[in-house]
């Protein structure tokens, strides 16, 4: 195999065309991780010829991106928030959809929190917050919440124990010892607790969208993905049982589908929600529905 140099290697974007909307970035991030250097390094030393185990790597990888696997999974690693997680093909890849979810509830700290809005805790003292992320995948949300909140509590369960073992090895690796990680389908690890919030993005694809045979969701685990009753069966469960886990004035955030707004928003209501809104991602769809439960059964 002839060597090739840095700015050689960078042309082999023209290989990923078909398979990325983003070939010239992916190739960009694939040869920095093989390299182990900065991007700066790949544009400041273009005639640096790669050794050849590094260019065996290299054309492993992007063997790998040209079939449509992960960019996230190929590094191990995915950035959120602030953060760097590890990830794994046992998990969902954090997308920046998701740090939605991470703002509003941050949000509701806020000293200008109206319970009116759904804000609901302003006079509780910061250390006294509990939030429990259900569903944690990577550690994701908690763990970016737990960055910016160190004096709130957070508890954070999975039902599949590499998911959680993922997580708890985040929660390590950034020292966040305001979080705890469990084993457990949804609410189960958590009885007998209640939280001022519940957080989720539970799976709510249905089973036979067209979507699921297009890009990186093809190699994402479907349990993490695909939900029943039209994608809405982990939802109405997760509202169903959220009161009987939230304070009073307690806040339910949950992340859904583009078009499911309408029928989470029905939801929400129908079980004794109050203050209930959707709120849109940066494409201006419908992301984030959340709702404040006022303590008592609807009639």
């Amino acid at each position: 195999m002839a060597q090739i140099s840095i700015a050689q290697a960078l042309l082999h974007s023209r290989r990923l065309t078909a398979s990325s909307e983003s070939p010239q970035l992916d190739v960009q991030l694939l040869l920095a991780h093989v390299l182990h250097k900065p991007f700066s390094y790949l544009f400041t030393w273009p005639e640096k010829y790669l050794t050849s185990q590094e260019q065996a790597a290299f054309e492993k990888l992007l063997a790998q991106r040209c079939v449509g696997e992960p960019i996230a999974y190929l590094l191990g690693y995915q950035d959120f928030w602030s953060l760097r997680l590890k990830v794994s093909k046992d998990t969902l890849i954090p997308r920046p959809d998701t740090e939605l979810l991470v703002e509003l509830v941050l949000g509701l700290g806020l000293p200008v929190a109206n319970k009116a809005q759904g804000l609901q805790f302003k006079d509780q003292p910061a250390a006294g917050i509990t939030v429990l992320d259900l569903g944690t995948g990577t550690g994701a949300i908690a763990l970016a919440l737990a960055s910016e909140q160190p004096n709130w509590s957070f508890f954070a369960s999975d039902y599949l124990p590499a998911a959680a073992a993922l997580a708890e090895s985040n929660r390590c690796q950034l020292r966040l010892d305001n979080v705890e990680i469990t084993t457990g389908s949804w609410f189960e690890p958590h009885r007998g607790k209640r939280f001022n919030v519940i957080v989720s993005n539970p799976p709510y694809i249905e089973e036979q969208d067209r979507h699921l045979a297009e890009g990186d969701v093809r190699f994402e685990p479907l349990s993490a993905l695909t939900s029943a009753d039209h994608g809405l069966q982990d939802i109405k469960l997760i509202i169903q049982q959220a009161p009987d886990y939230l304070l009073e004035h307690g806040c339910l955030l949950l992340e859904h589908g583009y078009n499911q707004g309408p029928q989470v928003r029905d939801l929400f209501a129908k079980r004794g929600f109050a203050a209930v809104r959707t709120e849109q991602d940066l494409a201006a769809n419908d992301r984030v529905t959340l709702g404040v439960w006022a303590g008592c059964e609807p009639r």
